[in-house]
């Protein structure tokens, strides 16, 4: 027949239709079943952004002291004056940066609003940390044109391949050109000095002399008290014109920032009354540190979200601890210099020896078969020591000066956990299970 034609490709029987119904809705099903618990059980967070460590907060806690401090020595950009340089010391999470950046902001709303050119210029120095990249980075900043005059003077310089002493002249030139008071901000400045030496900071220090126009004020922080022993005498007088040390937080200190941060981060009854106090003791125990402290508070509700609970309780912060103790020491081993390494495997072969206590001079000396055996230049007693300090600061190991009397003082460390992990995140790299290195005798050292 004319009308009769096959629609055999174009319709369904009803059991047919259901059937494709079904597939599609079983794909889409197995598209998020892998995520589905997740999407079901109680949200913990209301904003886990909060407590991570690039969040801003409005208010500061106990750290009005040492704000009001920094606003009194940069008060005269206010009035078009050079204020004096700041050297700023204090352990990792004191609030040094935060405190800084806050009292940087209002100060640039201050000057503008009395009609003087004023700039807040920041450079993380453990990115940042060769004398043309900070060059080149502060030219960078200060040509930002958002919220600023599109008029503003331009510099050309690149990234790569200029002369250093072209940079700083290029530099120069803009700050001159643009006036007013530019306030340099050198955040782990140590890194940079320890990196590339105090030229750049001996070159910054004495640009004013070559300005009219312009004055620079540089602000250093450092979470290293004794990185200045790499500064010439020169260039320390000139940049520590004044100094602030931020203390530690202490453990009722940290309370009061957690549950700033704990209002909104997290949704209302989630945490066990006990959370943030065990969260804040077990951060003051660990030198004050509020970063840690809200890393403990973050990770213990991830893991409460993972586990699908309802309340974030003691238990989970004890989890989290062990995690990020575990993951940090772990990423921090990894990326230690070759030296570092060296020295570190040196101070491992003592627990193997059952010596659970041992002194820099026994370290030294081990050191030395070590990196004879690893092919590396073997560095001086002093550079050892410092390596040594920089491992202590990292917590990779603990250490404490012990007084001898009259044969006067030495450094006494020990592993407090993870030799285990420690030694196989080491091992990894192949040079560290060279047979040369079964060779060493620390027997000597057995007490």
């Amino acid at each position: 027949m004319g009308d009769d034609h096959d629609t055999s490709d174009h319709t369904y029987e009803d059991g047919d239709r259901e059937g494709v119904e079904n597939s599609s809705e079983e794909e889409q099903n197995s598209s998020i079943g892998l995520f589905q618990k997740y999407l079901k059980g109680r949200s913990i967070f209301k904003n886990r952004e909060v407590l991570r460590h690039s969040y801003r907060p409005q208010i500061l806690p106990h750290r009005k002291e040492q704000m009001d401090t920094i606003a009194s020595i940069l008060a005269p950009a206010i009035r078009n004056e050079t204020p004096s340089n700041i050297l700023i010391y204090g352990k990792t999470g004191t609030g040094k940066t935060a405190s800084v950046r806050y009292v940087g902001a209002e100060l640039e709303k201050a000057c503008g609003s009395v009609g003087v050119e004023c700039n807040v210029v920041h450079i993380n120095c453990e990115i940042i940390d060769t004398q043309y990249r900070v060059f080149a980075q502060i030219a960078t900043l200060l040509e930002d044109d958002e919220g600023r005059s599109s008029d503003r003077p331009r510099s050309s310089i690149p990234m790569t391949g200029w002369p250093t002493d072209q940079v700083y002249a290029e530099l120069k030139n803009l700050i001159e050109a643009i006036g007013g008071v530019h306030i340099v901000v050198l955040d782990e400045i140590d890194k940079l000095v320890k990196k590339s030496g105090d030229e750049t900071l001996y070159n910054l220090s004495r640009i004013n002399s070559e300005l009219k126009n312009a004055k620079v004020c540089i602000v250093g922080i450092s979470n290293d008290l004794l990185f200045t022993s790499y500064l010439d005498h020169r260039v320390l007088s000139s940049l520590s014109e004044e100094e602030i040390v931020f203390p530690p937080y202490n453990a009722p200190q940290l309370v009061d920032i957690l549950q700033q941060r704990a209002d909104y981060a997290f949704n209302e009854g989630v945490l066990d009354e006990n959370v943030i106090p065990l969260c804040a003791a077990l951060a003051a125990q660990e030198h004050g540190d509020a970063r840690r402290a809200l890393d403990l508070l973050r990770v213990s509700g991830e893991l409460t979200e993972r586990k699908n609970a309802e309340i974030v309780t003691e238990k989970h912060v004890r989890e989290a601890r062990n995690k990020i103790e575990a993951d940090s020491l772990i990423e921090c081993v990894k990326t230690l210099p070759s030296q570092s390494k060296a020295v570190l495997y040196a101070m491992l072969l003592f627990p193997e020896m059952n010596k659970q206590v041992f002194t820099s001079g026994e370290v030294v000396q081990v050191y030395r078969d070590v990196a004879l055996a690893l092919d590396l230049d073997v560095l001086t007693h002093r550079r050892i020591t410092d390596l040594i300090s920089e491992l202590d600061m990292l917590g990779v190991i603990k250490a404490r000066l012990v007084s001898r009397g009259r044969y006067g003082r030495t450094k006494e460390m020990w592993f407090g956990a993870g030799t285990k992990k420690i030694l196989e995140t080491l091992q990894q790299e192949g040079r560290f299970t060279d047979e040369r290195l079964n060779q060493i005798d620390i027997s000597r050292f057995k007490t």
